[in-house]
C-alpha cells in the first residue's frame, strides 16, 4: 500500500496457505507501508513405499539349490499349462522372497546421471566438504569459488565426452544411445489397450492379464481346438487392422 492505493498482491496456488495478512506501517522513511503475512506450512512430503527386488544383492546360488531341490519332472508329468504354473508359482516366489531382498523403488531423481563418473562424484563431494569448512570460516572464499569453477568445467567436459561416445557409436551395434534416450522420459509406455476374441477392446489390467495369459497359454496346447482356432483367427484380424 502507498497512501491508499494498492500496489502489490499476495496471489497463491492453494486456498489457506496464506493468512493473517496485514498492512500498515513503514519501513524507515520509506512512504510504502509494509505488508506482513504468515505462510502455512504444506505438511510433509508423502513417502513412496513401493518396493522391488534387489537382484544385486541377491542369494542366486541359495536360490538354484532351493528350487533344484524339487523334483519338477515327476510333478509337472502330464499336466497342462495353467495348472503346471500355478505349481511352479507357489514355491518359486516363497523361494524368491527367501533369497532376493526388497529395496525402495527409487524414481527418476534418484538415478545417477549417464554423465556421472566416481572421479566426479568424489570432486562434488570435497566441494561440498569445502562449502561446510566455508561456512565455518575455515577457508577462503577464494579457494571455494575456484572449487566450484573446477567441478563444472569437469562437469562440461564430461557431458561432451559422453556425447561425443554416443554420437561414435550410434551406427554400431552398441545400444548406448538407445539406452540414453529412454532414461530422458518422463514416463513409461504400458500395455495398451487389448482386442479380445469377438473385437472388444480390453482396458482393465485385471482383463488384459487374463486375455494375455489364455492367449500365452494356447500357444502350447498339443492341438488347437475350434474355440482356440477362432481366436488365433480373430488375432491375426485384429493385428492386421
Amino acid at each position: 500500500m502507498r497512501r491508499g492505493m494498492l500496489l502489490n498482491l499476495v496471489l497463491t496456488n492453494k486456498e489457506g496457505l496464506v493468512e493473517d495478512v496485514k498492512v500498515g506501517g513503514s519501513l524507515g522513511c520509506s512512504d510504502d507501508e509494509m505488508v506482513e503475512f504468515r505462510i502455512l506450512p504444506g505438511g510433509s512430503r508423502a513417502l513412496s513405499r513401493i518396493t522391488a527386488s534387489d537382484f544385486r544383492r541377491a542369494n542366486l546360488g541359495l536360490l538354484k539349490d532351493l528350487l533344484g531341490g524339487i523334483p519338477w519332472v515327476g510333478a509337472l508329468e502330464g499336466r497342462a499349462v495353467e495348472d503346471s504354473w500355478s505349481l511352479f508359482k507357489h514355491p518359486f516366489l516363497h523361494v524368491q522372497d527367501r533369497c532376493i531382498p526388497l529395496s525402495k523403488k527409487s524414481g527418476k531423481g534418484g538415478r545417477t546421471p549417464a554423465w556421472m563418473s566416481k572421479e566426479l562424484l568424489a570432486k562434488f563431494k570435497y566441494k561440498r566438504k569445502v562449502y561446510g569448512m566455508w561456512r565455518e570460516r575455515q577457508v577462503t572464499w577464494e579457494k571455494y569459488r575456484n572449487i566450484v569453477r573446477e567441478c563444472r568445467e569437469v562437469m562440461r567436459k564430461s557431458k561432451d565426452h559422453l556425447e561425443l561416445n554416443l554420437a561414435m557409436d550410434v551406427k554400431g551395434i552398441k545400444k548406448g544411445f538407445p539406452k540414453y534416450i529412454n532414461r530422458k522420459w518422463k514416463t513409461r509406455e504400458n500395455v495398451g489397450a487389448l482386442l479380445n476374441e469377438v473385437g472388444a477392446l480390453v482396458t482393465e489390467d485385471t482383463e488384459r492379464v487374463e486375455f494375455l495369459n489364455a492367449f500365452f497359454a494356447s500357444v502350447f496346447t498339443a492341438k488347437a481346438g475350434p474355440q482356440a482356432s477362432h481366436f488365433l483367427e480373430e488375432r491375426k484380424e485384429a493385428w492386421r487392422k
